[in-house]
């Protein structure tokens, strides 16, 4: 009934791999641009599951690689 508007790639994550990265103390996944520089993530976001995973592509109109 309502589609969600697809966001485009924020301009400074242009070129960035999409990475899940994991807590070593908690396990808590996270999924968001992985910055090489800085080794962290931006626009991250909470994972629960494989759904939000494809969530997040869907979200800024990106193909899933590892599929």
């Amino acid at each position: 009934m309502f589609r969600k508007k697809k966001m485009p790639v924020p301009a400074e994550c242009e070129g960035m791999k999409i990475k899940v990265m994991s807590s070593t103390c908690t396990g808590e996944r996270t999924i968001g641009f992985y910055d090489t520089k800085t080794r962290g993530l931006k626009y991250c976001e909470l994972v629960e599951s494989e759904s939000d995973i494809d969530r997040f592509y869907e979200k800024y109109g990106l193909e899933r690689e590892d599929k």
